[in-house]
């Protein structure tokens, strides 16, 4: 007897549907084919122990299994619940006569019950699209499949729920969740602020038009200013993640394997903080089977390079073509992913190897220690970040003073009031959602100067070197800075602010 049963395979950050065909005949046999690794095909044991386990056994009969399509890799153990339950519809152990209309994963345990799996959101959202009348899945992973609208998903403890489900007559009822009430529920106040910060006023203005624009930036100064402080309260100045954000962003941790057990959706923006000792796949994606890296875990939100320096220069030069395109393809001898990277990136470093700017007489460290260390940091990784900010130590005076600094709500008010005027500037334009990733094309159409404008930019483009990507950032900082204030067109002031932050292209800026 043939049986169809449904899984489906993650590549990349999307899945499709893989068919699971389980044919019975005579003979004493048990053939697993269709491209399995090895987890796939040690499911047999599984199988056979859990079936036993649970009242049932594995047929002693001629079972073949193909897995389609065929040229396509199956990978993990989460293939074992539509195999036992295609070998149970096949021997006419259970009646299941719905059984192919339903996207069924998850792996088992030796005692019928069910693990955990990866991917479950990109497949809910598959089994949607593809016009499957229910997911089932293990109960772990229930409530993240569960924000995908328009199919039902069963989350089972166990083989017995799942024949229940797949049976002609069954009361199990599909999970609901309201995703408004998950927003809702994550809006509580967050462990960090900027009222916290003491001075640092430039500063935070920098950050502030970071935010406003998801433009990339770096904080050079000494140990103890508060760089890192600094760089963990971003999060709370950016604007709330839409929807289509937060499924986009948890469906990367869902592939990942990093999505809390009973987890449903992430709404708060990554904040990624590799260690400088990561390596370029770690941080890239990457490995015989392809996984995200850190770039893509902090889609959406903050990749933060604390001592960027220190990081490896092959692991820093990896980061170039990711942050122009925002996407990074990792490509394999039999199969080529896409994984999203649109993230803001954040570093920090110290302007010289013993942390102190540079003062001739009174610095540990020369002028060539101090430029060997610099240039860890390659001109192109540098032309590429917007904002360059110099953070100096807080004066006693301020650190003493006992009033708060300005809250990040009040900061995120204006943040997200640019990123409105950006949004309708944009609205229409795929991938487009921020002055920072205007191409060249529509950055001559939206940040257009005066002739006073070029004037200053000219001059500050002769004078202090700037390159021809230098000067695009310029103009995108400088239309930012326009939004914030409310300006349709870009005034000579706003420019003035942008150029004044591209401190490390200037020629002796530590001085």
């Amino acid at each position: 007897m043939l049986v169809k049963t449904h899984g489906s395979a993650v590549y990349g950050v999307d899945a499709l549907t893989i068919t699971v065909e389980v044919n019975i005949s005579g003979g004493i046999n048990f053939h697993l084919v269709g491209l399995p690794d090895s987890a796939v095909k040690e499911s047999q044991q599984r199988i056979d122990a859990a079936l036993s386990n649970n009242g049932f056994k594995l047929p002693g009969k001629k079972i073949t299994i193909n897995m389609a399509p065929a040229d396509i890799r199956k990978e993990g153990s989460a293939y074992d619940l539509p195999l036992a339950l295609g070998i149970l519809a096949a021997s006419g152990q259970i009646l299941a006569p719905e059984l192919d209309q339903y996207l069924i994963m998850g792996e088992l345990s030796l005692d019928g019950g069910l693990q955990p799996i990866r991917g479950a959101l990109p497949m809910a959202i598959n089994a949607k699209n593809q016009g499957y009348k229910g997911f089932i899945l293990p109960v772990q992973n229930a409530r993240e499949a569960a924000v995908v609208e328009g199919i039902d998903v069963f989350g089972v403890n166990g083989l017995n729920e799942a024949i229940e489900i797949v049976s002609e007559a069954h009361s199990a009822k599909p999970v609901r969740i309201n995703v408004n009430e998950i927003f809702a529920e994550k809006e509580a106040n967050s462990a960090v602020d900027f009222s916290d910060v003491k001075g640092q006023e430039n500063v935070k203005r920098a950050l502030e038009i970071a935010a406003a624009g998801g433009h990339n930036i770096i904080l050079i100064g000494p140990p103890g200013v508060g760089k890192t402080m600094l760089a963990k309260r971003i999060p709370t100045i950016l604007p709330p993640l839409t929807l289509g954000e937060a499924l986009e962003t948890t469906k990367i941790h869902s592939v990942s394997g990093l999505l809390a057990t009973n987890d449903s959706l992430i709404t708060e923006r990554p904040f990624r903080n590799p260690h400088h000792t990561v390596s370029d796949v770690a941080l890239v994606g990457g490995g015989s089977n392809p996984k995200p890296g850190e770039i893509s875990l902090a889609h959406n939100g903050i990749l933060f390079l604390d001592e960027l320096p220190e990081f490896k220069r092959s692991v820093l030069e990896v980061l170039r073509q990711p942050l122009e395109d925002r996407v990074v393809t990792i490509s394999r001898a039999k199969i080529s992913v896409d994984y999203p990277s649109s993230f803001m990136l954040v570093a920090s470093m110290n302007p010289s190897p013993s942390g102190d700017f540079f003062q001739p007489g009174e610095s540990a460290d020369s002028e060539f220690a101090v430029r060997r260390y610099l240039a860890k940091i390659s001109g192109p990784l540098l032309d590429r970040i917007d904002l360059h900010i110099e953070v100096n130590p807080v004066p006693f005076e301020e650190l003493r003073n006992r009033e708060p600094g300005e809250p990040s709500a009040s900061i995120r008010q204006r943040v997200v009031a640019s990123r409105n005027i950006q949004t309708k500037r944009y609205r229409g334009m795929k991938d487009i959602y921020a002055n920072a990733q205007l191409s060249p094309k529509l950055q001559k159409e939206y940040c257009e100067i005066d002739s006073s404008g070029e004037d200053l930019l000219k001059n500050a483009v002769e004078r202090l070197g700037f390159s021809a990507r230098s000067y695009a950032r310029i103009l995108k900082v400088a239309r930012t800075i326009a939004d914030l204030d409310a300006s349709t067109n870009i005034l000579t002031r706003h420019l003035a602010e942008a150029i004044q932050y591209r401190s490390l292209d200037r020629e002796g800026w530590m001085m």
